[in-house]
């Protein structure tokens, strides 16, 4: 089979199959058997049969139904056949052959990335790259010039050029300044053809911004300004914002203050607002207009870093002056001390003077001063002060013990003006005396065994005294005269503050007595001395064999038969008065307790029943017993003490009054 292509040469291959390369709309296929009589037809089938490509069965000539896309599809196999026409056998075998698609510049550059954004620093040097751009064009890069690509500026000179063949964006022009212009759109173009007449092109956009470098210095906007302030103006107030103009931004513009000179280097600072960059004046120390009207500060701004390229542009700081204007106001009375310490006994006697305070107008008009007391600070009217001297005085005893410092605030009113106080604070220390006598350190709960042996130390005991003296507390133990010749203990001072008892005997028994009490007389070492007598309760308790007390109350007591003569007589007298339908009185005693609050129970086992009579909180240490029974029989009463600690005492003796 042949191949005839219009506009193009034709052949014969040896292969069955061909190659077309498709450049119009027709070609042709023809075979040696056709003698062009219509015995032959021919058919095509393969990829893009019939929907692109069709044959005409009758010449074999190929035509492309629709516009061929290279960049869409490049190549198409396709198979021919001449078939007879009457038997529609194959007349020949069957060829297959490519369509291969020739490129034509059908397709413009275009800027994938685009459109472009860049920075690059002002005051860069010419040539300075900015920004690379690419573009890319879909024809054939192997056949002509229909995908080589050149780049141009068609937007941005003169500030910018572009590298033709690389697409690099650099700078063209010197000392491009950020604060004259920032930001500049380029329009970049692509164009196929090597750039020839007849190439297509695209285009992009770039936005290059000028990124900032300190090559500007601050500069204040005025060479001097102006501030009036009150003198009342509190400490670490701010007096005035001043800021030194800077073109740059950001880290570029930070601003460092201080004050190279003036007469306000000690009262006045500066420091930085570090959001606006202002210069933020301040005050160290108390204004006063009657010592100083007015102050002169030189401020000077600097950049915080500077560029050390762009030195020689100037100095890269700025001075301006600052004069602050003190005005005068009605000012409150001050006191010559913040503080008064002051010092008084607290023996002193009501409306003695403890000491002065002073107060002064420190206006010019130095209107007089009156003194009062902040009652809130002086409750209980301890002190009085002199209107128009100052002079504090006593006004009650004091008591070092109760209150040993007073804090009193003190009032200064100008005369002219009361509205205007001012306040002096005063500390009075209460000097002690010793006039507090010394007691025992804490409620003893003493104990002594029934088996205890003499000398031994039963308690240590020790005192305490409301008094501070100087040198420190000594005391001094003894006991009363009254009970320095018992027989029952001792007492022995530690000269260490302390002091022991000890037993003198053995053999304590709590049915004679299960509790006992020592005076113990104590002396304290002021000037005078001081002394006082404490009672140490002292009881008496079974204990086991390592001395170690199990029980301390005392156990009911039951009256021998074998009574007294004085006892059975008491009896007696009491029987015959009841016989005789009269009241009777009898006095039931325990001579060693005298301590009231005891409860006394008296049991009678009589003929018909039992009488009983309880009494409590009785006074002194005696007992009445009154009353008068129906029927009456000789007994032996059972009768026992009980005190408010349920210790219970038996009854010593009995007796008749």
């Amino acid at each position: 089979m042949r191949r005839n292509t219009r506009g193009l040469s034709s052949g014969l291959t040896e292969l069955r199959t061909f190659c077309f390369l498709l450049c119009s709309d027709k070609n042709t296929l023809h075979s040696d058997v056709d003698k062009g009589d219509g015995s032959i037809k021919y058919i095509l089938s393969g990829e893009g049969a019939s929907s692109i490509f069709i044959i005409d069965e009758n010449t074999g000539d190929i035509h492309a139904t629709k516009r061929l896309d290279r960049e869409e599809q490049a190549y198409y196999t396709l198979r021919a056949q001449a078939l007879d026409r009457l038997t529609n056998k194959p007349v020949e075998p069957e060829s297959e052959f490519v369509i291969k698609i020739q490129d034509i510049n059908d397709n413009e550059p275009k800027f994938l990335d685009g459109p472009y954004t860049a920075g690059v620093p002002e005051m860069s040097p010419v040539g300075t790259s900015v920004v690379q751009v690419t573009a890319t064009d879909a024809d054939d890069p192997t056949y002509g010039n229909s995908a080589r690509v050149v780049y141009s500026i068609l937007q941005g000179q003169p500030y910018f050029s572009v590298e033709p063949k690389t697409g690099v964006i650099k700078t063209a022009l010197p000392n491009m300044d950020r604060e004259a212009k920032d930001q500049y759109l380029l329009v970049i173009q692509a164009k196929d053809m090597v750039g020839q007449n007849g190439g297509l092109s695209g285009t992009t956009s770039v936005t290059v911004t000028l990124t900032d470098v300190n090559d500007n210095p601050p500069r204040f906007p005025r060479r001097s300004y102006q501030y009036n302030v009150p003198e009342s103006l509190p400490v670490a107030s701010v007096v005035a914002r001043i800021k030194a103009a800077d073109a740059d931004i950001g880290a570029n513009a930070e601003m460092e203050y201080k004050i190279v000179d003036g007469d306000g280097l000690g009262i006045f600072k500066i420091s930085v607002d570090k959001d606006t960059q202002e210069g933020i004046i301040t005050i160290q120390k108390d204004l006063d207009f009657e010592a100083k009207t007015s102050y002169t500060l030189r401020i000077e701004a600097a950049n915080k870093d500077a560029d050390p390229r762009f030195l020689s542009l100037g100095p890269f700081s700025d001075t301006t002056t600052v004069k602050i204007i003190v005005e005068d106001v009605d000012e409150p009375p001050v006191f010559s001390s913040p503080l008064y310490p002051m010092e008084v006994s607290e023996a002193t006697q009501v409306g003695n003077i403890i000491g002065t305070v002073a107060a002064h107008d420190p206006d010019s008009s130095n209107s007089p001063v009156r003194y009062s007391i902040d009652r809130n600070t002086d409750l209980e009217r301890y002190f009085n002060i002199d209107a128009n001297s100052g002079v504090i005085t006593t006004a009650k005893s004091l008591d070092r013990e109760t209150n040993a410092v007073h804090n009193i605030t003190v009032l200064a009113m100008e005369s002219q003006n009361p509205s205007q106080v001012g306040r002096g604070y005063v500390a009075i220390t209460i000097l002690d005396i010793n006039d507090n006598a010394p007691e025992f350190a804490m409620d003893y709960e003493t104990t002594v065994c029934e088996n205890a042996q003499p000398g031994q130390v039963i308690q240590k005991i020790s005192a305490v005294d409301k008094d501070e003296p100087s040198n420190g507390h000594q005391f001094y133990f003894s006991l009363t005269t009254d009970a320095t010749n018992n027989h029952n203990f001792s007492l022995k001072d530690n000269k260490d503050n302390t002091a022991s008892i000890l037993t003198r005997r053995n053999g304590f028994r709590r049915q004679e007595q299960s509790v006992y009490y020592l005076p113990i007389f104590i002396v304290d070492s002021g000037s005078p001395s001081l002394s006082s007598t404490n009672t140490l309760t002292i009881r008496v308790c079974d204990c086991d064999a390592d001395g170690v007390a199990q029980t301390c109350n005392a156990e009911a007591y039951v009256l021998p038969a074998g009574l007294s003569t004085g006892a059975l007589i008491a009896i007696l007298a009491c029987v015959l008065t009841l016989l005789g339908g009269y009241s009777f009185q009898c006095f039931l005693c325990e001579s060693s307790h005298t301590n009231p609050a005891w409860t006394v129970t008296l049991l009678f086992p009589l003929a018909l029943g039992t009488f009983l009579r309880t009494y409590t909180n009785v006074p002194l240490y005696c007992v009445l017993f009154s009353e008068q029974p129906m029927f009456l029989w000789p007994c032996f009463p059972m009768v026992y003490l009980k005190h408010s600690s349920e210790k219970k005492i038996p009854i010593s003796f009995l007796k008749s009054q």
